[in-house]
């Protein structure tokens, strides 16, 4: 060893060697206590985007191609009808018979009978109508009127002949004028103008029945044209007494038949026609119903004779 350190070597005693062999023994066994440097912290920069890992879609599956729907086959009716024979060419179906007959009224044209008012030639009126006769055709014979007493006192019922009687279509006057010759009119029995007899008939508040006898309703008035013709009577049919129900019936579509040694007034219409019929009231227009006659086919056509 030449050099400083093989001259300090020398000059060492043999205690100092073995100690500072034993130190220099010692200095590689000192670096495992050494703490480990910390790993350096890399901060990424702000502005840079984080960036997701891109996923693919899995592909779409293709549609089945549309299937044709088979619609099912039509069910067959429980009770097949047989179809209507066709119709010949140029000629359609007759349409159903209507079930009643309707004529419209023109109302300021007429005036009821029942409670109105009955003057003299002079306008004095002496009273109210409270009836109209028919004879056994059902023509009007005579119209009886309650003559006014005073205050109530002395009315009396009195029958005038259908001649004397004069219609006044103009409203809000005395519908019924008596052309009566000068003198005491005549006065008749108080029962004779209310009961029926088989040559007289009162028609307010006759029952009306059909040919069967079955009943229909009542008559409550009478409508009287200017020429003073019956165009219609006004019928109760209320199968009620609390809901009335009134219709107008064609006068002509009435005759008179004896029963019970009486005249009763006789309507050919079924229940059906008469609720089919429109009702009568002051508000509303005048229809007046009548049943339809029967058609009969090939009417008013004559057989051709077969050549002899």
């Amino acid at each position: 060893m030449k050099g400083p350190l093989s001259a300090f070597c020398l000059r060492l005693t043999p205690a100092c060697a073995v100690a500072l062999f034993m130190a220099l023994a010692l200095l590689p066994g000192c670096s495992l206590f050494r703490a480990k440097p910390a790993a350096p912290v890399v901060t990424p920069p702000a502005s840079a985007p984080v960036v997701a890992p891109r996923v693919e879609a899995p592909p779409k599956p293709k549609p089945a191609p549309p299937q044709k729907k088979t619609p099912p086959p039509p069910a067959a009716p429980a009770h097949p009808r047989p179809a209507p024979p066709p119709a010949p060419r140029g000629k359609r179906p007759p349409a159903p018979a209507p079930m009643i007959a309707i004529r419209e009224i023109n109302r300021a044209a007429i005036r009821t009978l029942l409670n109105s008012e009955v003057q003299k030639p002079d306008g004095n009126v002496i009273g109210h109508v409270v009836n109209l006769v028919t004879d056994a055709y059902g023509r009007p014979a005579e119209i009886v009127v309650n003559l006014q007493g005073f205050m109530g006192v002395g009315d009396r019922k009195a029958g005038f002949p259908w001649n004397m009687v004069r219609i006044n279509a103009r409203p809000g006057t005395p519908a019924v004028m008596l052309m009566f010759a000068r003198g005491r009119p005549p006065v008749i029995d108080r029962e004779y103008a209310t009961a029926a007899t088989p040559t007289r008939l009162p028609v307010i508040d006759a029952p009306v029945e059909r040919a069967n006898g079955t009943h229909i309703g009542r008559v409550v008035d009478v409508l009287l044209d200017g020429r003073a013709t019956p165009q219609a009577v006004v019928l109760d049919v209320s199968d009620n007494v609390i809901q009335r129900r009134t219709i107008a019936a064609d006068w002509k579509a009435l005759r008179l038949a004896v029963r019970s040694n009486a005249l009763t007034p006789v309507l050919d219409l079924s229940d059906a026609q008469i609720n089919a019929s429109p009702l009568y009231a002051g508000n509303l227009p005048v229809r007046v119903v009548s049943p339809t006659p029967p058609t009969t086919p090939h009417a008013g056509k004559r057989k051709r004779r077969a050549p002899r």
